[in-house]
């Protein structure tokens, strides 16, 4: 039977959880209670939950939250002043942790360093003196683009002591990407590596930024951290060279006093149509909230070893470093891939660092499921507590064999869902209830969140929009320079109420399913991305005058892409060869796991009046599924080629 509850907690694990803590000091004596209290009196939850997590203040807060402008533009932690970087490395490195191990490196072929809190803030502390010598300071866009090493965190931190916000980069990007992106925020300055290894290989990132950097006037600077050591083009009057010195501790380093909703960070997300947009994160929003979910679903707590498989270009990238650090936490960090040089690398890291808490995609699972065979049992994985879990939803196959052969049965699997707009989880899973084959058996604490139908009014045990009915601690503070578009995305289906664009059903009981997302943004292996952007590479080669990318089911990767295309007349092109093209041209503008899995040309594309091709027909036509509302379609006979495409399959 299915939905089954398939953990339980024991008495000694609810009572000894962070999440217990919080509840007795709010008074609160069960779960349903608290859950109550944190969305009817948020400023009392959240005085609690910050007082767990230890956050210090450099001048205390007067008001918990400011709505004169409104639900979509809330002001929090009115009148206080603080620094994320403090929260997440200075206080620690200047108390009973200093000479504990903060963070803990391994890379693509095995060699490992480990970091003490104490030297990892001297070395930010020499970053922080460089950035701001280089002329950053409050409000300057600075680009991360660098794979899972020191230098990561050390930029991350850097960048916001100074007041200046960092935009994340996926290391896998190609330079038209990675450009787009440091072009639509203005940044000035970009952190790279020479290079990193993957599967033994080099990854060339400093060649792609010389290209990037060629269509991106206002990046000045360029700071690259000689990772591998291999020759690079170092230009003169741009590109600076940043090494780790294990220096002594730079007093004088710079460390800003802000207001808490001052931006740290422009996190890119990709929507279902147009170009990627940048959510903007404050240093009194997403450190808190993601905090606040660490230690409240996963029960991270002071001393313990989190192992996230990230980048830091993902919203979970900074997250692990922010708030696995804010919390005590050590974090592992690592370069290459989780089942190179064989499939047990992943587990042989989790004995080899005593990791407590492991954080893996369902898509990841079933990837490393295939490759598994005894590598799972070879290694001793008591150390581990808890299994995050986040990404995309699971199916319940892979969701049993994880929890059976690395949970061993008595682990819990956290399933999280929320995104980068959210700035951490709105469904997730606490200690102090069952939890369900692949469900969520609560709304995260502080988030109203509820299911509606199509007119918004709350419906239980059907489909429906995820919805948040009322402003919230880590929620985006609207999209970089596109305030309209914020509302257009969030605000304006049901009023003052967000809707996520996710498909979810509430049970009667409590808990909850999330089926995927409403609209048709595409997510293969974890990797959200707009399928215009996929579309707009396609259409730059001679031989495509139109493209539509959807997403179809892949039982490793989750989802792979399908590309639809129309020839310009006169075009002599195989499908083949266009396939071939169209997929290196792709892997390197993007990235190469985005690269689609098939290419079929087609006479025409179904789309609207005003042009917009409808991708969600094309995906139910292609997969057999019923089309629903053709209403606005143009040119219906588009179908019929994509239906018949399927019948020759």
């Amino acid at each position: 039977a299915s939905r089954e509850v398939i953990w339980e907690p024991t008495a000694e694990q609810i009572e000894g959880s962070r999440l217990h803590g919080v509840m007795s000091r709010v008074g609160t004596a069960s779960y349903d209670d608290f859950y109550r209290l944190s969305v009817e009196k948020p400023s009392q939850f959240w005085k609690a939950t910050l007082d767990d997590i230890g956050i210090e203040w450099f001048r205390p807060y007067e008001h918990f939250v400011d709505l004169t402008r409104g639900p979509q533009w809330p002001q929090w932690f009115v009148g206080g002043e603080l620094n994320l970087a403090h929260n997440a490395l200075t206080r620690h490195a200047t108390g009973p942790l200093r000479k504990e191990t903060a963070l803990i490196w391994e890379g693509d072929g095995g060699e490992s360093v480990a970091l003490t809190w104490e030297e990892l803030e001297s070395e930010t502390q020499h970053l922080t003196t460089l950035l701001a010598e280089l002329g950053i300071g409050l409000g300057d866009r600075v680009g991360i683009f660098l794979p899972m090493i020191p230098e990561g965190a050390m930029a991350i931190l850097a960048v916001a002591r100074l007041g200046a916000i960092i935009v994340p980069l996926f290391s896998g990007y190609g330079p038209e990407a990675v450009a787009s992106r440091l072009r639509d925020c203005g940044a000035r300055l970009l952190i790279t590596a020479d290079g990193f290894a993957r599967r033994g290989k080099v990854v060339q990132t400093k060649a792609v930024v010389d290209e990037a950097a060629k269509s991106c006037a206002e990046l000045t600077r360029v700071v690259m951290v000689p990772h591998l050591g291999i020759d690079v083009h170092l230009e003169p009057e741009r590109d600076v060279v940043w090494q780790v010195q294990g220096a002594s501790p730079d007093k004088s380093a710079p460390m800003a006093s802000l207001d808490p909703n001052t931006p740290f960070m422009l996190a890119y997300t990709s929507g279902s149509s147009g170009r990627a947009k940048a959510t903007k994160h404050i240093h009194g929003g997403f450190p808190f909230k993601m905090s606040q979910d660490f230690t409240q679903l996963f029960d991270l707590k002071t001393r313990d070893v989190l192992l996230w498989t990230t980048d830091l270009g993902w919203l979970v990238g900074p997250g692990v470093v922010i708030c696995g650090l804010t919390v005590g936490a050590t974090i592992v960090m690592y370069s290459g891939a989780p089942d190179f040089p064989d499939a047990g690398r992943l587990w042989r890291m989790v004995e080899s660092y005593g990791v407590t808490h492991l954080g893996l995609a369902p898509t990841l699972v079933r990837q490393l499921r295939a490759v598994a065979g005894d590598s799972v049992h070879q290694s001793d994985l008591s150390s581990l507590r808890m299994l995050p879990s986040t990404g995309e939803p699971w199916d319940e196959d892979s969701y049993r064999w994880y929890f059976q052969n690395v949970g061993k049965q008595r682990i819990p699997i956290s399933n999280y869902s929320g995104g980068t707009e959210i700035g951490g989880g709105i469904l997730g899973c606490v200690l102090a209830r069952p939890i369900k084959v692949a469900g969520f058996n609560t709304a995260v604490p502080g988030i109203a969140a509820d299911v509606l139908d199509g007119q918004g009014n709350a419906i239980v045990g059907a489909l429906g929009e995820l919805a948040i009915m009322k402003p919230f601690v880590g929620m985006t503070q609207g999209f970089w320079g596109e305030s309209k578009r914020y509302l257009d995305t969030y605000w304006n289906q049901f009023a003052d109420v967000w809707v996520q664009g996710d498909s979810a059903m509430r049970e009667p009981d409590g808990h909850w399913l999330l089926v995927g997302r409403s609209d048709d943004t595409i997510k293969v292996a974890g990797k959200r991305i707009g399928p215009a952007e996929i579309e707009a590479v396609a259409i730059e080669n001679g031989a495509v005058a139109q493209a539509a990318a959807i997403a179809v089911p892949h039982k490793i990767k989750g989802s792979a892409i399908v590309l639809f295309v129309t020839e310009r007349s006169g075009g002599e092109t195989s499908p083949g060869d266009l396939l071939g093209e169209l997929s290196t041209a792709v892997s390197r503008a993007l990235g190469k796991s985005l690269a689609p899995e098939a290419v079929h040309v087609v006479e025409d594309l179904p789309h609207t009046r005003n042009g917009k091709i409808l991708r969600r027909l094309i995906r139910s036509t292609y997969l057999g599924e019923k089309a629903g509302d053709t209403s606005s379609l143009e040119n219906p006979e588009a179908l019929k080629f994509i239906a018949d495409l399927r019948s020759e399959e």
